[in-house]
């Protein structure tokens, strides 16, 4: 029998993985305009009961088999079938209208009325939401859920946003970062186990403090550049969700993988503050609602393909440890003490973090 390299096996895994990933959770081709609800506007009401009519462009960067694309071909769905067909929805993504800072300025602009993006990518300009980039501050992707779209903390965290030309409507799931390493080195069990680590993060102060202070060595690159880092020794860790390890095709060389659960990352669904006004309060209320059960769609999705990734990368000779000692990472790193480091900037707000860590870790 001829052996499968580990990266062809990758390649054929990576399908698969996607291919359940799209038979869970849905997909579509590069642009689409949901039409059905049309057909039963008038069993639904329609214009008659008090929607706007209009037409929305929709938005996500991601390709078409990522979960941000999945969620907002499902958004534009639910809204569609929840006006009868009163707004119907030019859904488009996968670099059709830009990269996510593109298409998050063209959101800003208008040209763009809807977008589910990268929490991350809206921090350039809105500083507020590097909140939830302090580690530790989520116990889980579920937590992160409840606190964000059950609660008004979503809404006081993006409550600025109309000054940049934005509605904020829900959060959504990106996935929950670990660790993983090469084959090498081991498998991460507690915090010591990362003194020294040579760990790819992205570009971003606020995970190189993080790392640095646990004792590891901090290489921030971009994604693009992580498979090679781990190839060559640049990098000997990379800290990702599974399902962006075998989505991204960023694990041919890691041995090992720890659940640390040590940073959530959201994608936010946002509205061109200009297209929001012009419909009524009606449609208004409807698309808010909509936005939060898409959002719930993104974390059913995310937790469906995580399983399907560690299959995959088990599979593929990858062992987890899915029980380490969570509890050493966040005494390195005196949480929640480790939070007041930020407290000079403008962003922070003692109040909300309270709240927020407060949430899970009673």
């Amino acid at each position: 029998m001829k052996k499968i390299s580990r990266r062809s096996f990758l390649k054929v895994a990576g399908i698969g993985a996607a291919a359940l990933g799209l038979a869970a959770c849905g997909g579509s081709s590069a642009s689409t305009t949901t039409s059905t609800a049309s057909s039963t506007a008038a069993s639904a009401g329609g214009s008659d009961a008090g929607f706007t009519n209009t037409t929305l462009t929709l938005y996500s960067p991601g390709g078409e088999n990522s979960v941000p694309t999945k969620t907002i071909i499902k958004y534009g769905e639910l809204i569609e079938e929840a006006t009868g067909g009163a707004v119907k929805c030019d859904v488009q993504y996968g670099g059709t209208l830009g990269n996510d800072a593109e298409a998050i300025e063209s959101t800003r602009m208008g040209t763009i009325d809807l977008i589910f993006a990268g929490t991350s990518g809206f921090t350039s300009f809105y500083d507020k939401a590097k909140v939830m980039d302090l580690p530790f501050l989520f116990t889980s992707a579920e937590e992160a859920n409840e606190v964000l779209n059950s609660t008004d903390i979503g809404e006081q965290i993006f409550a600025d946003f109309g000054d940049y030309d934005l509605v904020y409507l829900a959060e959504g799931d990106n996935g929950m970062r670990h660790v993983s390493t090469v084959k090498s080195w081991g498998q991460i069990e507690k915090a010591d186990d990362v003194i020294g680590l040579k760990i790819r993060v992205p570009q971003s102060q606020m995970y190189t403090d993080c790392w640095s202070t646990l004792g590891a060595t901090p290489v921030a690159l971009a994604l693009t550049e992580l498979t090679t880092a781990l190839s060559n020794g640049t990098a000997q860790a990379q800290d990702n969700a599974t399902y962006h390890e075998v989505a991204n095709a960023t694990w041919d060389d890691i041995g090992y993988f720890s659940f640390i659960n040590y940073m959530w990352m959201g994608c936010t669904m946002a509205a061109n503050k200009i297209a929001w006004d012009k419909l009524n309060e009606t449609t208004q209320n409807v698309l808010r609602e909509k936005a939060k059960e898409a959002a719930q769609f993104s974390f059913d999705c995310i937790a469906e393909d995580n399983v399907t990734a560690r299959k995959t990368m088990e599979e593929g000779g990858v062992q987890f440890c899915d029980n380490p000692d969570i509890d050493s990472f966040k005494k390195k790193l005196d949480i929640p003490a480790y939070y007041t480091r930020y407290a000079s900037e403008a962003w922070y707000d003692q109040s909300l973090v309270d709240t927020i860590y407060n949430y899970g870790n009673k």
